[in-house]
């Protein structure tokens, strides 16, 4: 008999997590969810197989409850953690000479730290089901610095430069690491107002020329990354043609860059 498989994922209370969720559990695979927001953690539940799903409400910035709480979702699986997915994330934008510290320190505890904590933590798990990945979600501000969103980007590179790391310090072990650098998605993130401005994220990522990508398309490329060979997964226009710019036509990038936040 196949043993059920089994993924944790922050930030599952929404967005890319819920996205992941759904698909994962419609796949047959145990779902441990975990977000701060308890309210869209029982909707994300409810749209999950009966019996399969566990919630957690947790602060990815929690040291303590990353250890209970994956403690208790890998009795409830049978001691499996086939895929640790460390998704959670704030999105925060505006000019960085305006922006509040307390902010900037939120966002960097939220989007670095908080994975940092996931991949420290989390290994313990991993190492003990073989064939293991580490997932973690960057961005397409993760390719080239996008003005306007400084510190989010800075986090966003620092998330990919750890699963570059991780992939080759934990090979021996059995363990993968992936990344996953979306397009800019379209989830409640984008609706927060860009520091320094009277706009919308969204409104600055459209005004930069830069398309939204379906949730969804994040979700199967997460399936994707799993089951594939490659560090890196790019998902939606958006972060094809970054990858393509940063690579190729660096100056053109740079001078879009310049014109974003005007």
């Amino acid at each position: 008999m196949t043993e059920t498989r089994a993924i944790f994922i922050t930030g599952g209370g929404s967005g890319i997590g819920r996205a992941v969720a759904k698909l994962f559990g419609s796949r047959g695979w145990r779902v441990g969810i975990a977000d701060v927001n308890a309210a869209g953690l029982a909707e994300t539940a409810a749209l999950l197989p009966a019996g399969m799903a566990e919630t957690y409400v947790m602060d990815v910035r929690d040291r303590e409850a990353w250890t209970a709480n994956l403690d208790a979702f890998t009795r409830a699986s049978g001691g499996r953690l086939d895929v640790l997915f460390n998704n959670a994330g704030i999105g925060t934008g505006g000019p960085i000479a305006e922006a509040d510290f307390d902010a900037i320190d939120r966002t960097v505890a939220i989007n670095f730290t908080g994975v940092l904590n996931g991949a420290r933590i989390g290994h313990a798990y991993l190492a003990k089901t073989p064939g293991s990945v580490l997932l973690n979600t960057s961005s397409a501000s993760g390719i080239y610095g996008s003005s306007g969103l400084a510190t989010y980007s800075a986090t966003k590179f620092a998330v990919r430069g750890l699963s570059e790391a991780l992939d080759g310090e934990w090979h021996a072990q059995g363990i993968k690491v992936r990344c996953l650098l979306p397009s800019f998605i379209e989830t409640p993130l984008l609706d927060g107002v860009a520091g320094g401005t009277n706009r919308t994220i969204r409104e600055s990522v459209t005004g930069a020329g830069l398309e939204l990508t379906p949730v969804d398309k994040v979700a199967e490329a997460a399936w994707k990354a799993v089951h594939g060979d490659a560090v890196h997964t790019y998902v939606g226009k958006t972060a094809e043609r970054l990858r393509f710019a940063a690579r190729w036509m660096p100056g053109a990038l740079r001078k879009r860059m310049r014109r974003s936040l005007r």
